[in-house]
């Protein structure tokens, strides 16, 4: 780990699929004032731009195309004020909405595990964290984008709680699905997360562990406030 101060520290939050890591990860972006990055979005982003460039066939991606568009691909993160939330740009484009769809999440796992694209976001990612000041949430964070972070969290949660949050949010969009369907998702990338042999979800050996299965935000920001302290970083 680096030495920093509370003003510039690199916080690298892990974890699996729908255990909250994103609201998390910008509470405390908001309350230390940092530049929150959702690396799962980044990942979502380019899922979303095969299916439209229609590279996504079945099982199959075809990574030829991939490669061709990765060349030309930036994504951004910026705090729409006006919906009071981060969002994400794809080439210039806000596809928030878009890449929170059952269809994106369907291929999401399948891309994230493809080399060139992880390389790719890689890139991006670390572009963003140079300086300092940042709370970036993935599955990948502090193993490969950021071994030397400040803080590093690995979060988890018990998968019937993380299939009903899930289900919950999609229904709350109106996005029609069900609880099973949603469970096996689930199941499925956390496999595909923890199996890859690229960057595969796994915790930091000096990664803090938080189970926030049976808390709600207000006690998990409670719980890092009181490791900020433990740390030495709060003021």
């Amino acid at each position: 780990m680096r030495t920093s101060n509370k003003n510039n520290l690199t916080i690298a939050v892990d974890g699996y699929s729908s255990c909250g890591k994103s609201t998390f990860a910008k509470e405390i972006a908001r309350k230390l004032n940092y530049k929150y990055i959702d690396s799962g979005a980044m990942y979502r982003a380019i899922t979303l731009l095969c299916s439209k460039k229609n590279i996504i066939s079945g099982e199959k991606i075809n990574i030829k195309a991939l490669e061709l568009l990765l060349a030309d691909t930036d994504i951004d993160f910026r705090f729409t004020e006006t919906r009071n939330r981060h969002e994400t740009f794809l080439n210039g484009k806000n596809v928030e909405d878009e890449i929170r769809t059952a269809g994106v999440s369907d291929y999401v796992s399948q891309v994230s595990e493809i080399g060139q694209v992880r390389e790719k976001m890689v890139l991006i990612q670390r572009r963003y964290g140079k300086e300092g000041g940042i709370v970036m949430d993935g599955r990948d964070i502090g193993t490969v984008v950021f071994p030397d972070a400040d803080l590093k969290i690995f979060m988890t949660a018990n998968p019937e709680i993380r299939a009903e949050r899930r289900y919950k949010e999609l229904k709350g969009k109106g996005i029609d699905t069900d609880f099973e369907a949603v469970k096996k998702n689930i199941e499925k990338r956390d496999h595909i997360d923890s199996s890859r042999k690229i960057s595969p979800l796994k915790k930091a050996a000096d990664a803090i562990v938080l189970d926030n299965s049976n808390m709600t935000v207000p006690e998990q920001m409670e719980w890092f406030e009181e490791l900020l302290i433990k740390l030495n970083y709060e003021n």
